[in-house]
């Protein structure tokens, strides 16, 4: 079994920006497309990377300059490249994934249908531009909270957890009068039962079928303002823990619901009391993690695996590629700010970078820039890693993390001088 000789990524932004160069390792050649709905999270990276072929909506034309470029794989680099990636792919006849439903692979509601239709489990679900509608739906469960987003979008965008019908019309209202991170307008709101367990999420890489479970996080979240889950660290769980081989077989099933059968995978699941739960999966490399860190931990990370069997399918055919073990202790923190306030500079940022367990840290707004208080994803400041030999050094940094933002993390600088 060969591999390609010219890869060409979609979007290759975020966690994706690593790729290119991942494929370059392989041997590979790589070719930049930039799609016609990029997210605008990335908009401050894309004004220093260029692409090769930039998408204006022609697929036939796009096509055409990657078949002239010797383009024989195409894979998504992030959320916004999935749908253009496999349209490619089927549009070039190279290994892709299935093209019965593609659009389940983005809009969250054909997703759940897809996943239910394969006998998994998933949660109540809703899509309507109605609001009696939708309070009715929420009315007749009787089960508060219920969880309100778009049908497809990323990051947390725009969504609500309410726990009355006066919440369920306010966050119907806000999703309607927004644009997701693509530039498309929500006509429709998600609605779905509000999952309770623990959260982990699954990544992987898959080459003509077969598929391979690169790690497995698990989520722990804090209220923000009282009432809204936020993100707030994640952590590697082993892979011989009994949830995680339980969400581990889950998300390999969603990935053949979904037909993703070339590139990577990001899936998250509830581990209910009855069993895992979707809560989504995304055809792309996962979240914000940066390869290297992790690969110092777990021995792998998704980005060099996913080019690994793009350019060497046999290694996943004959199960051949490493499997993740967790070193030393790691913990990624997603930044929060209970203020408005700006990112902060070198000199306010020495003392996260004193703590012992410090690893890295990735600001996601440029220094002296606007910080608005995190309500989501898309509104953290950042992350920063932590990892020890000794997880309690991890967690007593961590805490001292909370405590400098709390303290004046990212206030603003007292004016000097002047009357």
């Amino acid at each position: 079994m060969t591999g390609p000789r010219t890869v060409a990524v979609v979007d290759a932004d975020g966690i994706g920006a690593h790729l290119p160069g991942a494929l370059r390792r392989e041997g590979l050649g790589c070719v930049v497309v930039r799609s016609d709905t990029p997210s605008a999270s990335f908009a401050h990276e894309r004004s220093e990377a260029g692409a090769d072929v930039v998408h204006t909506g022609d697929l036939s034309a796009t096509a055409a300059a990657l078949r002239g470029l010797g383009v024989d794989f195409v894979v998504a680099g992030t959320e916004s490249g999935v749908l253009l990636a496999d349209a490619l792919s089927a549009a070039l006849g190279t290994p892709g994934n299935g093209m019965s439903v593609p659009t389940a692979r983005r809009d969250k509601y054909a997703m759940a249908q897809a996943v239910a239709a394969a006998g998994l489990a998933t949660a109540d679900s809703l899509v309507t531009g109605s609001l009696p509608e939708l309070r009715e739906w929420a009315r007749r469960r009787g089960e508060w909270p219920v969880v309100l987003k778009p049908r497809a979008s990323a990051g947390t965008d725009q969504v609500h957890f309410c726990h009355d019908e006066q919440q369920v019309a306010t966050a119907f209202a806000a999703i309607v009068a927004a644009t997701d991170h693509y530039g498309t307008r929500n006509t429709t709101v998600l609605a779905q039962r509000y999952l309770r367990g623990e959260e982990y999420f699954v990544n992987t890489v898959s080459r003509d079928g077969a598929h391979h479970v690169v790690e497995v996080w698990r989520y722990h979240k804090a209220l923000i303002s009282g009432t809204v889950p936020m993100y707030d660290y994640e952590e590697p769980v082993p892979a011989d823990d009994p949830g995680v081989r339980r969400v581990a077989a889950y998300a390999l099933a969603v990935l053949d619901a979904l037909e993703i059968r070339n590139g990577s995978a990001h899936t998250e699941v509830m581990l209910t009391a009855e069993g895992p739960v979707l809560v989504e999966c995304g055809a792309r490399p996962g979240g914000a993690h940066t390869p290297d860190v992790v690969s110092r931990c777990l021995g792998t990370n998704q980005i060099d695996l996913l080019a690994r069997v793009i350019a060497r399918p046999g290694e996943l055919a004959d199960d051949t590629l490493p499997r993740y073990r967790i070193g030393t202790p790691l913990r990624y923190v997603s930044l929060i700010s209970q203020v408005d306030g700006i990112a902060p500079d070198a000199a306010r940022l020495a003392p996260v970078r004193a703590l012992p367990s410090f690893v890295e840290l990735v600001l996601t707004a440029p220094e002296g820039s606007p910080v608005r208080p995190t309500v989501d994803l898309n509104s953290s400041p950042g992350y920063v890693y932590l990892s020890a030999p000794d997880a309690a050094q991890v967690e007593a940094d961590y805490r001292r993390l909370r405590e400098l933002e709390r303290t004046g993390l990212y206030a603003a600088p007292v004016p000097t001088g002047g009357h």
